[in-house]
Order: structure tokens, then C-alpha cells, then sequence
């Protein structure tokens, strides 16, 4: 797996902008109680912090499955697609079993020219390489050779790319409901509606909330700049505000869902409604695993012409119309927009994945690496790294995106700024964020929860009820503001958070910065854990038969030269720890043989290794785990 990062400039971001404090703290709006439970506090207007842990795929309740393997294909000369087209309509032919899977289909090692779009366009289906490095005897990389006109994107998992506000999640207009709760506040999952009788508990129901002129005005038409005073570009768009969930339990007119709402609802602004969805088109169960789609270049990678872009691929993985699905370990390259993209997708999880290098003119529509375009909702990103983008991580489906959440990710050399990137983006959570900025020159802001008023024709306000936790940008500032009815966040980060932007806005809120030891350290992790356990949201060592496989991030990190991996086993098995380098090498092997069910700490001493970035590798019969570490000697 490529990852490079630079360790000399995080050794100057940490003298730079290196915390203050080494204690113990936690924030006012956000804490661990006495009970031990996770207590918020909202402000006047009733914004909170929401709960952000519903994210990924099934909302996080499992770990995503190991699927066996049942069919395989080999590289052949030539153009591959066909081959590989036909082996993934072969398996999408076997029946679903009782857990609504098919089998995996493995692509063995070595180089795939493949000229058209892949298609993984059935349920059940996963898609498996044998590795994701540069080599080609150990590791699967698909080469893509086509060009923008016939290979728009490599790979596209789902029931298709399209989908756009108006049409995503369709159902029967007859079928609307009224909610006629007065607001149904940010976090929330409750609410009434006029009459609950033709639901139920089970039934897959669109929450809309309609762009109204009352509700333009709230926001002071999305605070893009306008001569009058009462119309604005926003006017002019579609902008519902929908969510995709499910009914988890019906008293009476109370309604509640699965996960909550990203923005408040206020019925005196606007009429929102529910319905039942049809599920047109939806796929679930897909995932892509273990392997390296590299977008063929023709004038090298440095190149910046803007007829290259016309040369290769835009997007090498495309997520559309799909629910509960995953991509892991996967390194994407060379693409001129995105490398990893959603649309009309809910309960996502993207884990140690890749997107970097790509191939552009370095402006908009461009550069997207983590890309969640219209209609993403419920996205977990995990330990992926971005480099050269201009927006690393970001939103770009405007109203209908929310719930995303990038944790422990990080981005070098970028262009621009991680953000909500336009019109209402909404619940987005950037936590342990890291930004490596080799090129603060073309970006003074490397995170932005902020007013970007009449950028793009009028993106405005482009995130709202969103959160940067415990981030780090070094030299490089995050732009942090407050919207009309809204709040955004920036706790415990530790470089420059100012509410200064591009365009007007009142600074949000912001605790603690640049002071270390904020607890928990993750928001994620700890939301994950109390809605998993039901008891507290500290983070923990877990019960003394842990219920799951997991790899826990190294402490301390980065480090020098000694550092610690905490490990558990759910049960009796094979487990394997290994060390290796940015390059794929194994370097070091911790741990190789049987072990009994439990919870491991596993020193290192790298004292004979030189500084860099290194990825630990935790692999069981059914289990492999990754986390990235930095030695800055």
C-alpha cells in the first residue's frame, strides 16, 4: 500500500503548533457523565452535537463479513474487461444465501488492461484481489486503458452512477405524510406525524423537508451575496433536504427511525413529509476488497495539460444506488476527479483505502479524492489517505449528503481544503483528521466548516451541524463558522481554527485548541461504542472475552523509537501481526502462531529502522485490520 508522508514536516507542525497541555479533558458540549454515558449540551437555538456513529456499513452494529471465495479469473493478454465482466455475471447468477450474499470472486495476482467500465451490478456480490501494491506478482491491478468518452469510470458498484435530488429514493406522491411535530431538532429520531396507520415497523421511509422561501430566508438565502436582500442564487435550485431510514418503532403517531437527522426541522419553515420508498434500483450487500486500479497516463504524472484529462478515466470507483455495502484496502490512481465516489448510497464504509496522484488541470470538478457526491448518507471513511488533492475528503452533493464521517484519515500536499463543499451539506464529522500541507502556498486552509458564499455561482453555506474532533493542520488554518439556525464545531484540534473566512459568517464554535489530551480522543469511536454497549461511551479495554476481531491505532504514535499495538481476539485461532513498510514490504513480524481469545499489547522497538511511515497488519482466518504509524526519529 502506498502511503508516503513526509516525517519532517510533522516534526515541524509539532514544534510549530504542538499542544500546550498534557493532560486529561473534555469538552462543555460533549462529555462522559457521571452514569458513564456520553451527555450533550445544546445550545440556545437547541443545536447539539448529533450522533455520528450510524455511519458505514449496517450502521456499524457488525464487522463487515469475510465472504468465500467461490470463483476466480486469471490476467489475460489483451483487453480484459470482457473476461472480467463475464466471471462477475457468472457469480451474480448464483443464488443469494440466507445472509443475502453470493459468493466472492477473486482476481489473482498480476496486470488487467481493461478498456471499458466494470460493472458490479449485482447484490450479494464481492469483489476480491489478492493485494493492492505496485508489484504484479503478489498483487491485483487493474490498468485501466480507456478514455474519458468510452471509460468514464473504471469500476461502478451498485445499481448504476445516475441520481440526482429529485430523483433519488422514489415512491408514490399519494403516499406523503405530514410531520407535524413543530421541530424535530438536530440528533433527533422521534417524531409525529398526522396519521401513522400505513406504516410499519420494518418499512424504508424518505423524511423530506422542502426548499421554501421561509426557510431561504432563515438561512438568509444561504448567505451567498446578493444585491437585494431577498433572493439569491439558492432560489433558483432544488434543495430538499431528504433522508434515507428505516421505522424502528410505531406508539401512536411516534415515529422513530434508525439513525437521527443532521439539520432541525421546523414545520413553520416548511411542510416536511414522509413516505414509503419503492427501493428502485437499490443493490446492498456489494464489496470490493484488495486490489489497485491504476488509470493509465500517457504524459506522466507530473503533468498538469489540460487535454490529458481527456486521455483517461475520471473516477475509478464509483459507489451508485446502494446500501450496505463496503470497499477496503483498495488503492486508486491517476483519475482526474475521484478516486472513491457515492451517490444515492446509504450505510457505506470505505476502510485503508488510497486515492492518490491524480491527473489534472488543478480547478474545479476536480481532484474529489474521498468524493460523496448527490444522495450519500451514512458514509464511513476509515484510515484512507488522500495526496495532491484539492479537496481530499469532502461533500459535493449538496442538501441530500449527510452523516459522513472521515476518521483517522489523512491528506498531503493538498490544493484546497477538506469541507462541505456546497448548499447545505449536512452532519459531516472530520475526526483525527490529519493534513500534511506541502503546498501551503496554494491553500492558507486546509479544513473548512464555513460560508463559501459565491464560490461555484453561490455554494454558500456549504456544512452545517458539522464537526472537526481532535484534527491536526499544522501551519494551515481550519475555517470554522456558524450558520443561520445551525452550528458547526472544531474541539481539541490542534493547529490554526479561526471563524476568518472567504466570505462573512459568525465564528461557530470552537474549544480547546492546540491542547492535547482531550478525551475521548475519538468522538466516532466512543458514540460507536455507547450505542453498541448501551452503557458508556468512554473508550475501554472491552470485556474479558471480547466480542470481536480488532486492531486498536499504536500509542504513542507518531513515535520513537519504541511504540505499543493493542490486539483482540474473539476467539481461539491462527493470528498473524506483522510490520511493513510504504512500499508493501514485510518488515517486522510480531506475532505468528495460535492464540486464545483476549486482549493483547504488543510492544515494537524500531530503533534499527530510519523514520517514515510504516502500516501494522493484524490477519486472523476471518479478520485483517490495518493501521498506519509514523516514525519521526
Amino acid at each position: 500500500m502506498l502511503r508516503f508522508l513526509f516525517v519532517v514536516t510533522l516534526m515541524i507542525v509539532s514544534l510549530v503548533a504542538g499542544p500546550l497541555s498534557a493532560q486529561t479533558w473534555q469538552s462543555k458540549i460533549v462529555r462522559t457523565g457521571p452514569a458513564g454515558k456520553l451527555e450533550y449540551v445544546a445550545d440556545k437555538e437547541g443545536n447539539r452535537i448529533p450522533d455520528f456513529s450510524y455511519a458505514g456499513y449496517k450502521n456499524g452494529s457488525v464487522p463487515i463479513p469475510a465472504i468465500t471465495v467461490m470463483d476466480s479469473v486469471s490476467p489475460i493478454a489483451g483487453d480484459n474487461t470482457s473476461s472480467i465482466q463475464t466471471a462477475i455475471n457468472r457469480v451474480a447468477s448464483r443464488p443469494l444465501d440466507v445472509n443475502g450474499f453470493r459468493c466472492a470472486l477473486l482476481l489473482k495476482a498480476g496486470k488487467y488492461r481493461v478498456s471499458g467500465t466494470l460493472l458490479l451490478n449485482a447484490s450479494g456480490v464481492v469483489l476480491r484481489g489478492v493485494g493492492e501494491g505496485s508489484d504484479t506478482l503478489s498483487n491485483t491491478i487493474i490498468y485501466a486503458t480507456g478514455d474519458s468518452a468510452h471509460q468514464p469510470t473504471v469500476l461502478i458498484a451498485g445499481g448504476g452512477n445516475s441520481g440526482s435530488n429529485s430523483s433519488a429514493w422514489s415512491g408514490s406522491l399519494t403516499s406523503n405524510v405530514n410531520i407535524i411535530s413543530d421541530s424535530v431538532h438536530v440528533g433527533d429520531r422521534t417524531f409525529q406525524v398526522t396519521d401513522a396507520g400505513p406504516f410499519a415497523v420494518g418499512d424504508n421511509i424518505i423524511i423530506l423537508h422542502p426548499k421554501t422561501t421561509a426557510w431561504l430566508r432563515a438561512i438568509d438565502f444561504g448567505g451567498v451575496p446578493n444585491d437585494t436582500g431577498t433572493s439569491s442564487y439558492w432560489a433558483g435550485q432544488s434543495l430538499p433536504i431528504p433522508y434515507n431510514r428505516f421505522i424502528t418503532a410505531l406508539t401512536g403517531a411516534t415515529i422513530t427511525i434508525d439513525a437521527p437527522v443532521f439539520t432541525t426541522i421546523v414545520r413553520s419553515l416548511s411542510q416536511s413529509y414522509i413516505y414509503k420508498t419503492n427501493r428502485s434500483g437499490i443493490l446492498t450487500n456489494i464489496g470490493i476488497e484488495n486490489l489497485r486500479i491504476d488509470i493509465v497516463n500517457p504524459y506522466g504524472q507530473a503533468s498538469t495539460v489540460d487535454g490529458d484529462e481527456n486521455h483517461h478515466a475520471q473516477d475509478a470507483i464509483w459507489l451508485g444506488k446502494i446500501e450496505d455495502a463496503w470497499v477496503r484496502h483498495c488503492t486508486t490512481l491517476h483519475f482526474v476527479q475521484s478516486g472513491f465516489k457515492t451517490s444515492v448510497a446509504t450505510r457505506v464504509t470505505v476502510d485503508s483505502c488510497t486515492a492518490i496522484d491524480p491527473i489534472s488541470i488543478i480547478t474545479g470538478e476536480r481532484r474529489y479524492n474521498f468524493n460523496t457526491y448527490t444522495a450519500s448518507q451514512l458514509i464511513l471513511f476509515s484510515n484512507c489517505y488522500a495526496r495532491y488533492a484539492r479537496h481530499a475528503c469532502v461533500s459535493n452533493g449538496t442538501s441530500s449528503v449527510s452523516g459522513i464521517v472521515f476518521y483517522n484519515c489523512t491528506s498531503e500536499g493538498s490544493f484546497n481544503s477538506s469541507e462541505g463543499h456546497r448548499l447545505w451539506s449536512q452532519g459531516m464529522l472530520y475526526d483525527n483528521y490529519v493534513d500534511v500541507n506541502t503546498k501551503v502556498s496554494l491553500s492558507s486552509y486546509v479544513l473548512g466548516l464555513y460560508n463559501r458564499g459565491n464560490y461555484g455561482s453561490g455554494h454558500g453555506w456549504a456544512a452545517v451541524h458539522s464537526v472537526a474532533w481532535n484534527c491536526t493542520t499544522g501551519v494551515s488554518r481550519i475555517i470554522l463558522q456558524k450558520p443561520p439556525t445551525a452550528q458547526n464545531y472544531a474541539i481539541g484540534c490542534v493547529g490554526v481554527v479561526t471563524g476568518a473566512g472567504p466570505f462573512t459568517g459568525v465564528q461557530g464554535y470552537i474549544e480547546g485548541t492546540s491542547v492535547s489530551g482531550l478525551t475521548p480522543t475519538s468522538l466516532y469511536k466512543a458514540q460507536l461504542a455507547e450505542r453498541l454497549s448501551g452503557t458508556t461511551g468512554v473508550e475501554r479495554s472491552g470485556p474479558p472475552t471480547p466480542e470481536r476481531v480488532s486492531l486498536e491505532q499504536n500509542y504513542p504514535n507518531p513515535f520513537n523509537p519504541a511504540t505499543n499495538f493493542e490486539f483482540r481476539l474473539s476467539n481461539f485461532g491462527f493470528v498473524t501481526l506483522r510490520i511493513f513498510d510504504v512500499l508493501g514490504r514485510g518488515v517486522a513480524t510480531l506475532v505468528n502462531e495460535m492464540r486464545p481469545a483476549g486482549v493483547y499489547t504488543i510492544p515494537w522497538d524500531a530503533s534499527s529502522f530510519p523514520s517514515g511511515v510504516y502500516f501494522c497488519r493484524l490477519q486472523t482466518e476471518r479478520w485483517t485490520e490495518t493501521k498506519k504509524l509514523v516514525l519521526a526519529k
